[in-house]
């Protein structure tokens, strides 16, 4: 009965917000959302205790007969057991606390009620996803993601970026999606039936085995797995079909935390570890998801580290840490890839409303280049996302306690060394560059934004809120102005969130902290993986190898984690003008590496022009010079053109009509007399 409270509560709460709409009213529709997700999330915790203590066995929940078709055959039902426990505290705990953040963040947009729905709908999609029991559950709750993200993002559909943005991300992973359905269609083919038990029972005995296609004969696991991973690839933004995350950063501030920390972004990696038993059957598509996430993990990293928006910094951020997940994945650590994904959910979204907290103090200004001194007058959103920062780079000491990040990335680095092979060892040195470079852009941003001067004097968006304060005839005269605020910045006072949006900061602030010290023995450390009882393969041998890998390898996470930490502190408090001097220095590669390693460009030339192209040819020659001049508007022409002739006919006069009528006489005879 839980269950299918945790599940469809949101989808009664969207429901109802989304159609009572402004005549519900702001705090209704509030009020019904957040009491739905604070219900979904209480009862979501006592089940995930109950995996984590050995007291709950998998157990399948029926909802209803959903289709019998032929041969294909399969029910709406709820599967419950360790990985689905993990991902409904995940998905109902953060989106839990974005509602409530939410409160205090949107509290003057006109259209609240639309936006709590749409927040509430995205919910239900994910938990649809996570409790699937077939795969055409799981991708019934795969599409409602992308169809809720699409919404949230453009939820300011004013903005032409914001909605440029929506469907940028729309069709990007409907790229993605049509990999997904073809290993649908192919599981379907090659196992007569879509339920993921059964599928995952028959996978081992299909191993070697080949199929045909185009006169070729290719390995069937390899075609099924690498298909389903392209359906990943493009929900969790790898590199190929990253494109649209970046751009998502144009919704609202607690849709990137949802769909960014928690949710649309890691149903690549639960869908990867639930149909394990499939990946595990080839060695080419664990090869290609390692290297495909190596590969992110060090690309989205570079990126990191030059981007101004703190938005985008930490949009970069997550595309990186979901490398780790998935190369976690590739080398079998398929453990340590859900606690990456477990702990990744708080301090991700811990940074993300942390940053919307410094956005609503700034007056809406995410350049960073704008902030600076900000710990002195937003210190709990200071202190909140310096704990967030603690737990992304890992903060820790081999042997010692340390924050989330520590036990869950440096398991997920070990696992690549541990596991032995080229790939292993490829995805080790990637994962270990990007962790250097996590730390430079994760201190990078603390730094820019919290210590330093304060430069708030040259931002448009400070300028205006100062405009308009000036303008107030109710404001104080701001006599201890130039004692409170440093040089430069306006008279502006930054503020403090409101007690609604901080109080998700510091709930999230303990899952940072703690999150890893409490629940690395469950994940990763038994060598009996008693924890997830068959919901995942577990390696045993993989977590011997990850303990005794040699100390330096124990010890590098923590070195580079350093060195990064020194380099933002010498390139923005101590020496700031060393920033720049070395970006002029790389030149191009700086200016390669800022615009994105330039996929944008490549992608427009490569795919956006020629469509456009092809667009224009078929609608002016096709539609327009083809199809309606001789359908539409040619048999309007001939229609009007014969109406103009039949007008002159009909003239009135008598002898006109007599000889028509002659003349048809004489033409009927004549035929007569032909035939």
């Amino acid at each position: 009965m839980s269950i299918l409270l945790i599940v469809f509560l949101p989808l009664l709460a969207a429901i109802i917000a989304g159609l009572g709409n402004r005549q519900l009213g702001n705090l209704a529709a509030r009020s019904v959302t957040t009491g739905a997700l604070i219900i979904a999330c209480a009862l979501s915790w006592p089940i995930f205790i109950q995996f984590l203590n050995g007291s709950a066995e998998a157990t399948v929940v029926p909802v209803l007969k959903w289709v019998q078709s032929g041969t294909m055959s399969f029910d709406w039902a709820l599967r419950v057991d360790a990985l689905t426990a993990v991902m409904l505290v995940v998905v109902t705990t953060v989106s839990a606390l974005v509602h409530l953040y939410s409160w205090g963040y949107m509290d003057e947009d006109p259209d609240q009620p639309r936006f709590f729905a749409y927040l509430s709908l995205f919910t239900f999609a994910m938990l649809m996803l996570v409790t699937a029991d077939n795969l055409v559950q799981m991708f019934f709750g795969w599409e409602g993601v992308g169809l809720a993200s699409y919404l949230l993002i453009g939820f300011w559909f004013r903005k032409p970026s914001a909605n440029a943005a929506a469907i940028k991300a729309f069709v990007v992973n409907r790229v993605g999606d049509l990999g997904f359905m073809l290993g649908i269609f192919g599981t379907f083919l090659v196992f007569g039936t879509v339920s993921i038990p059964e599928i995952l029972a028959a996978a081992p005995g299909m191993a070697g085995s080949t199929i045909g296609f185009l006169g070729y004969r290719f390995d069937t696991m390899t075609v099924l797995c690498i298909l389903l991973f392209i359906g990943a690839m493009g929900k969790s933004a790898q590199l190929g079909l990253h494109t649209w995350l970046p751009d998502a950063m144009e919704g609202p501030t607690p849709v990137s935390a949802l769909i960014h920390a928690a949710t649309m972004v890691t149903a690549g990696v639960f869908m990867v570890c639930r149909l394990s038993p499939m990946f595990e059957t080839s060695e080419t598509a664990m090869a290609f998801v390692a290297v495909i996430g190596a590969a992110t993990c060090f690309f989205a990293a570079t990126i990191g580290c030059t981007q101004w928006d703190i938005k985008r910094v930490i949009a970069y951020s997550t595309c990186s840490q979901l490398g780790y997940m998935f190369f976690a994945a590739g080398v079998g650590a398929y453990g340590a890839a859900m606690f990456h994904l477990f702990t990744h959910a708080f301090f991700k979204a811990l940074l993300f409303l942390g940053a919307g907290s410094v956005i609503h103090a700034m007056h809406h200004e995410q350049d960073m280049r704008f902030y600076g001194n900000l710990r002195k007058h937003i210190p709990i959103t200071f202190w909140t996302m310096t704990a967030g920062t603690l737990a992304i780079t890992g903060v820790g000491i081999a042997g010692f306690v340390g924050f989330a990040g520590f036990y869950s990335k440096d398991a997920i680095i070990e696992a690549a060394f541990g596991a032995g092979t080229s790939v292993g060892q490829f995805a080790f040195w990637m994962g270990i560059f990007a962790a250097l470079m996590t730390s430079f852009y994760s201190w990078r941003l603390v730094f820019l934004t919290f210590f330093g001067e304060a430069r708030w004097a040259g931002s448009e968006h400070i300028q205006h809120a100062v405009h308009h304060e000036h303008e107030d005839p109710s404001e104080e005269a701001g006599h201890d102005n130039h004692v409170e605020n440093p040089v430069g910045t306006a008279g502006y006072h930054p503020h403090e969130s409101p007690w609604v949006m901080l109080l998700p900061l510091v709930v999230l602030s303990l899952g940072a902290v703690f999150a890893g010290f409490v629940f690395h023995h469950s994940f990763i450390s038994e060598g009996t993986g008693e924890f997830w009882r068959g919901a995942l393969v577990f390696h045993e041998h993989l977590i011997d190898a990850m303990h005794e890998v040699p100390t330096w390898v124990k010890w590098s996470p923590f070195t580079v984690m350093a060195i990064g930490f020194v380099i933002a502190w010498y390139g923005y408090i101590r020496n700031t003008s060393f920033p720049a001097a070395a970006a002029e220095q790389l030149g191009p590669i700086y200016t390669f590496v800022y615009r994105k390693w330039m996929f944008d460009e490549l992608y427009h030339y490569l795919f956006v022009v020629p469509a456009f192209w092809f667009g224009r040819l078929f609608w002016k020659q096709g539609d327009v010079g083809l199809i309606d001049r001789f359908g539409p508007n040619g048999a309007a022409w001939v229609v009007a053109r014969g109406s103009t002739y039949a007008q002159k006919v009909q003239s009135g006069y008598l002898y006109s009509y007599a000889l028509v009528m002659l003349l048809g006489l004489v033409g009927a005879i004549s035929w007569v007399i032909a035939g």
